[in-house]
């Protein structure tokens, strides 16, 4: 009789890759579910939980993703100061109008990630996000992805 054994990666024998991914006109949580699979490493037919296999993710043109629906005006994002009634809020479009835009993608990637978890904080790590189209990671050779191709529903005009 012949029994079955499941493999498990060491940290060691992982071979990480680059992979530079274009968000322009991309629908926010169809990006974030992407990018959020391939730092955990869920692409792999080796995928280990409790391994950091997940590859390193370049994404440019964070600032220019896009909402379905109304959720531009309607989705809010709340913070808390510390201090008491130190609630605050702001809706998705101003936070991609202010000063640091990439922050929608940054936090739709990390709220998918494990929770409260030191593995999830270093996978965190890998994800690299710029603004504009250019990005300092052209030494490591990365692979370019063009998410909006693979599905329709990827991408958004308006």
């Amino acid at each position: 009789m012949t029994t079955k054994t499941t493999t498990y990666l060491k940290a060691e024998a992982v071979e990480k890759q680059w992979i530079v991914v274009d968000a322009q006109d991309a629908v926010v949580g169809r990006l974030a579910t992407f990018i959020a699979m391939r730092l955990r490493g869920k692409h792999r037919p080796d995928y280990t939980p409790n391994v950091d296999c997940g590859d390193n993710v370049v994404v440019i043109n964070a600032d220019k993703v896009k909402f379905t629906g109304r959720k531009l005006q309607q989705k809010i994002y709340y913070w808390h100061t510390g201090h008491p009634g130190g609630i605050k809020e702001r809706t998705a479009g101003k936070i991609l109008d202010g000063k640091f835009p990439e922050r929608i993608l940054e936090k739709a990637v990390e709220r998918m990630l494990p929770k409260e978890s030191p593995l999830a904080r270093k996978q965190m790590t890998h994800l690299k996000l710029y603004s504009g189209a250019e990005h300092p990671h052209e030494a490591q050779n990365p692979q370019v992805i063009d998410f909006v191709s693979l599905n329709a529903k990827n991408a958004r005009s308006q």
